[in-house]
């Protein structure tokens, strides 16, 4: 999800942009046929940095939509293929913004820890100028006069300006950035104040002034770094679960080259191609082992620590570990092309979208932003007046009331959270495909479930197969094979297992939700519903024109953990329904078995649809949870609904998050993330309006200098990131 486009106007942050006031605009809309181009923005430090990165980002022809994620300090921008992406970076450097290209599949945690260690550096070397200063300054205030005192002075401008210059770096490089191109951001005051105060310390010593006020810019530096270190290892342990994907992705693989191995990158890997991955090496690729046997640790995809066996002929996936054994694999997909590459851009469409509450702050800071730099000038003014001209006085107040509102914890209140609920959603095995999908999951009052293949493992076994006509067993496996229904793939394995007759049928037809069609011998024959294939009972039968119809019987084991999902769903006060295409006897031996009196049998797909319609005409906010293609329009309609991975990909298209674990009780751990996610939020918002309703009075009426609004200000992030946390 991405950090907020705050406004088009001046920002509340100090000087985060200087251009005329307007209201917030969206980042706009990607088109088909876009390409995606992910940058980073190491120098992005506020909401309002995020607007104006934004904006010159659309300004560039073909750029269709930007998206800025103020934790993840990067921007995903969708253009058309003739955008060439130096375009990208010229014109944020242009808006005095250093920007990267990234790729995203290759992304680690080293550019955030590489970050970090650097402000630690420079925090641990204005920590200890400070103290060295503040001990020559007890000195002087307990008495120091003359010579004495100036030596004091002076020794403690030898100490400090160096270390001004060395730690305050991060600062006055990116106030001289946004300077160049004629525009503000938050650093510039934060530059003024330190150099101000170090500046007027200067004057003061070569004069043989009383005070001098090294201490003060040291501390005020070291402040600042503390709370921009804080805030970046808050950021780093709430990292993207996109980017803990990303890192899973091995550069090289062993390529058999007439069964002698050989490292190559992996982008120079084909389709075809076969590759060697030893014990204890991570699947390069996706693929099919053709020779060998070993157990593979799948948790990175399904959340279970328990290793399964793998053979020849079984699928593997990039991303999984090989425990026991050598394997041969015969490489279906490289790269972009593998599943875990899809994951990791599913899990950051979340991150890179807005949100309800995104769009909340931007109001807030449309309103906020004008008021608070009228605020800082009216202060200038004032004491200007009050204190007869003194403009360092003035200046100071000013500069104080900028720094000390500065909207760093508006703009962190929705993107931290969100961050740390992707996360710690995809660890429960739950991918969010869409921006407002968690926002939602947390208003539900109502669950409904498809039950084939969601809360059974969609894998039906076909009972007495033996007892069925050869004839009319070949005639229902030739259809069962069009179609890519449960119990039609029960059908296709149980024929596949006997000696059957060639049968030949042509102009198959699928109906969703009614069965599969076709003609043989000039005749009409349905594998489906009983009733519409025209045959008497109910059930899946097979109806032959003019031989009559035969009946298939099935069963289906629970998937594991529906019974604690469905303890958990009661103990968070949400009612249960199944909306089944099923028989009445099938799903009410099932509801009854799992204790469920809500059910309904014999749903058509157009049935259920009318059904979520009524429930959320009724006031209802539903989960769907649903499989198939007869559950697309209901997942569709339902206020936030959900597809096991297993599901057909129309299914898992219309569903607004996918459940990759085997264990549906992960669906319950969902909706508990979801609404602490959504207290949080709340929380962070009333945290960073308290500070607000504080802070702006106390420094308009000269209560806060530089040094203690840049404690308020970083303690406030730090509140607001720590607070972000507990989502977990």
């Amino acid at each position: 999800m991405t950090a907020t486009d705050f406004h088009n106007g001046p920002s509340a942050c100090p000087g985060c942009d200087a251009t005329a006031m307007a209201t917030s605009r969206a980042a706009g809309t990607a088109q088909d046929g876009d390409r995606t181009t992910t940058l980073s923005l190491p120098s992005i430090h506020c909401a309002a940095c995020i607007s104006t990165v934004e904006r010159g980002l659309l300004a560039v022809p073909g750029v269709s939509s930007v998206r800025v994620n103020l934790t993840r300090k990067r921007a995903v921008v969708h253009a058309a293929p003739t955008v060439a992406e130096d375009a990208l970076t010229s014109a944020l450097a242009a808006l005095g913004y250093d920007a990267q290209l990234l790729d995203e599949a290759t992304l680690t945690a080293g550019q955030s820890d590489t970050a970090a260690r650097d402000l630690l550096m420079r925090l641990g070397v204005a920590g200890f100028a400070m103290m060295n200063v503040m001990l020559l300054s007890v000195a002087v205030w307990s008495g120091a006069s003359d010579a004495t005192r100036d030596l004091f002075h002076w020794v403690s401008a030898a100490i400090a300006l160096p270390t001004i210059l060395f730690s305050s770096k991060p600062f006055y490089v990116n106030a001289w950035r946004a300077l160049r191109v004629a525009r503000l951001n938050m650093d510039v005051p934060i530059t003024l104040a330190i150099f101000l105060a170090a500046g007027m310390s200067l004057f003061e010593v070569a004069h043989s002034g009383d005070h001098a006020y090294f201490d003060a810019a040291l501390s005020l530096t070291f402040f600042l770094l503390a709370g921009r270190y804080l805030d970046q290892r808050t950021r780093t342990v709430a990292r993207s679960a996109a980017t803990e994907l990303a890192a899973l992705e091995a550069p090289t693989a062993l390529l058999l080259d007439n069964d002698t191995p050989k490292t190559v990158p992996v982008d120079e890997l084909s389709v075809g191609d076969l590759v060697l991955v030893r014990p204890g090496a991570r699947m390069p690729v996706d693929g099919e082992i053709v020779s060998g046997a070993s157990e593979l640790d799948r948790a990175f995809l399904t959340g279970e620590s328990d290793p399964v066996s793998a053979a020849v002929g079984d699928p593997v996936r990039a991303g999984e570990v090989n425990l026991t054994g050598p394997l041969h694999v015969r490489v279906s997909a490289v790269g972009a092309d593998t599943m875990l590459h899809a994951l990791a851009d599913l899990v950051a469409v979340a991150e890179e979208a807005k949100s309800r509450y995104n769009s909340l702050a931007d109001r807030a800071a449309g309103v906020y932003a004008p008021a608070v730099h009228l605020l800082a000038f009216a202060a200038f003014v004032m004491w200007l007046y009050l204190t007869g001209g003194d403009i360092r006085y003035a200046l100071n107040i000013a500069v104080a009331t900028l720094i000390i509102t500065c909207p760093c914890a508006l703009g962190l209140a929705v993107p931290a959270v969100s961050t740390v609920a992707s996360g710690a959603l995809f660890r429960h095995g739950m991918l969010v495909k869409h921006a407002t999908a968690l926002e939602r999951l947390a208003e539900v009052d109502a669950v409904v479930f498809d039950k084939t293949g969601t809360l059974t493992l969609g894998a039906p076994e076909l009972l007495h197969g033996n007892t069925i006509p050869d004839l009319d067993m070949a005639l229902a496996a030739k259809l069962a094979l069009a179609s890519e229904h449960p119990r039609s793939r029960a059908i296709a394995q149980a024929a596949a297992r006997s000696t059957l007759p060639e049968v030949a049928v042509t102009d198959i037809r699928e109906t969703p939700g009614y069965g599969i069609s076709g003609q043989w011998q000039g005749q009409r024959v349905a594998l489906g519903r009983a009733d519409w294939v025209g045959a008497e009972g109910s059930g899946t039968m097979l109806n032959v024109e003019g031989r009559g119809s035969v009946a298939f019987d099935f069963e289906d084991a629970l998937r594991p953990g529906v019974e604690p999902l469905l303890q958990t769903l009661e103990k968070q006060g949400l009612p249960v329904t199944i909306l089944s295409g099923d028989t009445e006897a099938h799903v009410k031996r099932f509801a009854g078995a799992l204790g469920l009196s809500n059910w309904h049998a014999g749903v058509l797909p157009e049935q259920k649809a009318d059904i979520l319609t009524e429930m959320a005409q009724s006031g209802r906010k539903v989960l769907m949870v649903g499989d198939g293609l007869n559950d697309t329009a209901a997942l569709a309609l339902a206020h936030v609904s959900i597809a096991p991975a297993s599901a057909l990909d129309a299914a898992r298209v219309a569903a607004d998050m996918v459940l990759v674990a085997p264990d549906v009780s992960r669906i319950g751990d969902a909706v508990r993330i979801a609404r602490s996610a959504r207290r949080r939020i709340l929380e962070n918002f009333g945290v960073a309006a308290c500070y607000n309703a504080v802070a702006i009075p106390f420094a308009f009426l000269g209560f806060a200098t530089p040094l203690t609004a840049a404690i308020a200000m970083s303690t406030s992030s730090i509140i607001v990131s720590l607070n972000a946390l507990r989502t977990r």
